[in-house]
């Protein structure tokens, strides 16, 4: 089911990079290019972070910033970046981060769908851990299609 979301071109792979805020900026890169975001989207996720820490960060090596659908969400859609050697979000025991999946969400039955396929890869630990792991696009498509 994720795979009618995370298709290939919702998923990127890269060595490293500078910081938390950059890999949000590039786990929004495909879903601000196909409208499903605005810039305000990403604000909100950074102004959230300032202010409640990275309430986004929802287990060793796994995040999931969002923010509100009135916050510049215009449609629903997830993006997932895995960065190899992974970045800290200032989330002490849960740091290194090394897959981001973005999440924005309009409303709807496919908002519940996308946050049940996901809540199933989160709950299968042998899963969680192979997608945490899996640092190429093919290995990412095999776990999300499992």
């Amino acid at each position: 089911m994720l795979t009618q979301w995370l298709t290939p071109q919702h998923i990127r792979v890269v060595d490293q990079v500078n910081d938390w805020q950059h890999a949000v900026r590039l786990s929004a890169e495909p879903l601000l290019a196909e409208g499903a975001i605005s810039p305000a989207y990403l604000d909100a996720i950074f102004t959230s972070h300032a202010e409640l820490g990275p309430y986004y960060v929802l287990a060793p090596g796994l995040a999931m910033p969002h923010a509100r659908p009135e916050q510049g969400a215009r449609k629903n859609g997830l993006s997932l970046l895995h960065v190899k050697n992974g970045v800290s979000f200032e989330a002490d025991e849960n740091d290194p981060v090394f897959v981001v999946i973005m999440l924005c969400a309009v409303s709807g039955d496919d908002h519940i769908q996308m946050i049940t396929a996901l809540a199933e890869v989160f709950s299968d630990e042998t899963r969680l851990q192979q997608l945490l792991s899996a640092s190429t696009l093919p290995a990412i498509e095999a776990v999300i299609q499992h």
